[in-house]
């Protein structure tokens, strides 16, 4: 039982080896940088969508302050002309200023949190394209300079007639002495 476990192990890795020659490892790295390269761009688009939409929260903020400060502006002239009716609608309106205003800086903090979050996700998937593309390149001279079984080179460009000669009367005496 051992036997054919041992024997249909060293079918796989074979098998395996066989595919791996196949499959072409540099074409496939390739194919991850591409990939990668398209995430890292839609990254960087949510990225700069956070932004935009903080800037435009930031504008919101900045308006809601501003309307705070003129309805206290108009209270003090409300108050100064004892018109309380008038005081309790702006008194209303301010608040609800208020609440928005307190809602919009809770968004913008939490846009600001997942904008440094993506930012060092983006930072750190830029590092491993950069890995990836010196795999690439690594991968690609190795390639050049050490062809592979599933390249062909011309090996007898370079035998020499007296190398022919002298193999010839080797296996020319390995056969006389059998």
């Amino acid at each position: 039982m051992a036997l054919i476990t041992r024997l249909s192990r060293l079918f796989q890795a074979d098998f395996h080896a066989v595919l791996d020659r196949i499959e072409e490892p540099d074409i496939q790295l390739k194919q991850a940088i591409r990939e990668m390269q398209i995430e890292l761009q839609q990254n960087e688009q949510r990225l700069a969508l956070l932004q935009h939409e903080a800037e435009q929260l930031s504008n919101l903020a900045s308006d809601c302050k501003n309307k705070i400060v003129a309805f206290d502006e108009e209270l003090d002239i409300c108050f100064a002309a004892k018109k309380e009716d008038l005081a309790r609608d702006l008194i209303k309106r301010k608040l609800e200023t208020t609440r928005q205003f307190e809602s919009t800086e809770r968004q913008i903090a939490t846009i600001h949190s997942s904008t440094k979050k993506l930012e060092s996700g983006i930072e750190e998937y830029r590092d491993q394209l950069e890995n990836m593309n010196q795999k690439l390149e690594l991968l690609v001279t190795d390639i050049d300079s050490h062809p592979s079984s599933g390249h062909f080179s011309s090996v007898g460009a370079g035998v020499r007639a007296e190398d022919i000669e002298i193999a010839f009367l080797r296996e020319k005496q390995l056969r006389s002495a059998s």
